[in-house]
This record gives C-alpha cells, structure tokens and sequence, in this order.
C-alpha cells in the first residue's frame, strides 16, 4: 500500500477502513510529559515534530480571570486551573427552569469563534487531520448547573436537565456548522457518562433524558459532512447499544479501568465503528514499566488492529502523572509493529521492551 498523508490515514480509520499503518493522536496530550520529550514545544509543534496523525482544536471562547486560579467563561460557567491541561468546572448560572429560560448562551457563529480553527486548517489540511472538540448532551448541562446539582436534577427535575440537553444539541449543531463550513475533518466530543463502576445515571435516564439528544446532536454532525469520535471513560456497557447507536464513525477511549476490553470490543462492535485506544493511562503509563508498556500496546495492536478501524492512544488522555519514558515507549511500538499488513510475534510481549529501554 502506498504510504498515506496522515489526513487520509485517520480518515480511512474513521470509515472503518485499513489504513497504510494505524495512526496515533491524543485527546489531551499534556505539557509536563511534553517538555520533558521535546523541551519548549507548544501542543502544535510537539504533534509536527513527533510525527501525530492529527491536530485538536476547539471553539475560541472568551474568558475572564476572577481570581487566581479561577476565571468565568462565556457561558457563564466559573472554571478553576489545576495542575493538568484542562480547568475544571466549579459553579454555573442555572438553578432553576426560570434561569435555563432568561439565559443567553454564546453565540455559535460570533466574529472571532473559529479563528484557531481557521488557522489549522489553512496549514495543515491535507497534512494533519484537523478535529474539533465539541460537545454533546452531558457536559454543557454539567458546566452549567455544577456536577452534584445536575445528578440530582436528573432525579427530580427532568424538565430542566431536558431544556440543558435540547439547548447543548442546538449550540454543537450550530458549531459543526462552522466547523464544517471553515474545513475541520471530523469532531470529538468528550462528555462522560461513566465512572469506572457504573454510568453516572441510571440507563432508564440516559434513555429518557440524554439519549434522543446523543442521537439528534451526531446526526446534525454527520448531515454537516464531519466524521465524529465519542469519548467516554468509565463503564459505559450499560449504556453501550444507545451510545452507539448514535451514528459516530469512532468510540474513544474503550476504557479498561471500567472494564472495557477493546478485543471485546472489537469483536462484538467493530462492524458498527472504528475504535480508539486503550493503553491504560490509569496504571500502566503512569506507574509501570518501558517493558509493562510496551507489551500492552503490542497487545492492543493484537486485538484490535485487523482489519483497520483502529487509533492507537492511551485509555483517557496522556495526563501529568505519565511517565514521559512509557509515553514515548507506546509511541515507538506503535511505529515499529503498527503497519499493515499488521506482524506481531504473540510468543514476545513480555520481553518487548527491551529495544526500547
């Protein structure tokens, strides 16, 4: 096969395809393991320089500092930094059905919304793909209300969770349009459902409250032209039929620390979509070996590779606590046994990790 651009490489996976070699991007990537691979580098010249088969980027959204650490976004939502990538949401501007109704949220199609995207895609498309981070029925309800306040609405104030949802499909439609229209190659969105134990609501509630709008938001992305990804870490088993049932082209991370085994996976599902994942960022990035990492990503490529429809990446995101040495590990065996057709000797896991010590 001739050798890909790695556009058309995750492409090809996002249609559940066989690829040239399986490629590899994370959903966050973050700056401790990166200064300490390549020192200096910003995300963009981190992913060019090693080689990343995409690039991320989501809506620019305008925030205020209020203190420290904390800053109100434009939805209104106040956020606090912590020592990873991304900042946390800690208080919202609704409470009550009377708030969803006097609120204004930003607008999609503001001056200035996609200038990151803009920029992206006029210098890399055709390169890198170019992937978006949207949202879809979970996480704008929860920046909006707070986390505890949002389950127990789920609870005993349908009607309010229902207006959250219905308001995030209209905003992440409207954003997929300018997505589209300014040449994003596919969407990510990274609403979690799950813990590891079990989903975050009962399958009845997501059934009743979140899952008419999972399918109406992806299908408004799908009608847009876009491939889509979904993120949720945890044990979505429960809740797997209905999330995948929304049409996404790719489900991501198939988290093992919620008993998600990507062989499974694959196995039962990897008819119905492409697969992303799942060395375990949990245990065997962060606290294990060069050797413990490369033999599980090997295992990955064993279980999940045939056949193509498969992104390699860690089992959430490559968070503060990775060791960068087991980053680069999963990185290099990648590169080493991830092209097709796929050779994989099953007798030498154990011991792969000796060319990369």
């Amino acid at each position: 096969m001739a050798q890909m651009t790695s556009a058309e490489r995750v492409m090809c996976v996002l249609r559940n395809e066989e690829p040239d070699r399986i490629p590899h991007f994370e959903w966050i990537l973050d700056h401790n393991v990166r200064e300490a691979i390549l020192p200096g580098c910003t995300m963009e010249e981190f992913t060019l320089r090693m080689g990343l088969d995409a690039i991320l980027t989501g809506p620019d959204i305008k925030r205020e500092q209020i203190s420290e650490k904390r800053f109100r976004t434009e939805y209104g939502t106040i956020v606090e930094k912590t020592e990873e990538e991304y900042a946390i949401p800690v208080g919202g501007p609704i409470e009550t059905i009377e708030d969803l109704r006097n609120y204004e949220p930003p607008d999609p199609h503001a001056p200035g919304r996609f200038d990151s995207l803009k920029r992206l895609v006029n210098l890399y498309k055709g390169k890198l793909a170019v992937g978006v981070h949207l949202n879809d029925v979970f996480s704008l309800p929860r920046g909006l209300m707070g986390f505890e306040n949002l389950l127990m609405a789920i609870a005993v104030d349908p009607e309010l969770v229902q207006g959250l949802v219905d308001m995030s499909v209209e905003i992440n439609i409207e954003f997929a349009k300018e997505c589209a229209r300014h040449g994003a190659d596919f969407v990510m969105t990274g609403d979690d459902y799950s813990s590891a134990k079990a989903p975050l609501m009962s399958p009845k509630a997501f059934r009743e409250l979140f899952y008419p709008g999972l399918k109406r938001v992806y299908t408004g992305f799908k009608e847009q032209g876009l491939m889509t990804i979904k993120h949720s870490d945890g044990d979505l088993k429960p809740l797997l039929e209905m999330v995948l049932d929304a049409p996404l082209d790719c489900l991501d991370p198939i988290d093992p620390g919620g008993g998600m085994d990507i062989g499974e996976m694959k196995q039962k599902y990897g008819h119905r979509c492409a697969m992303k994942g799942n060395v375990d960022c949990a245990h065997t990035l962060t606290f294990g070996s060069v050797a413990d990492t490369v033999a599980e990503t090997k295992e990955v490529i064993r279980k999940a590779a045939a056949g193509g429809g498969l992104i390699l990446s860690s089992s959430n995101s490559i968070h503060s606590k990775v060791k960068p040495g087991n980053y680069l590990a999963m990185w290099n065996t990648v590169r080493t046994y991830g092209t097709y057709p796929i050779r994989l000797d099953p007798m030498d896991a154990s011991g792969a990790g000796a060319a990369f010590g």
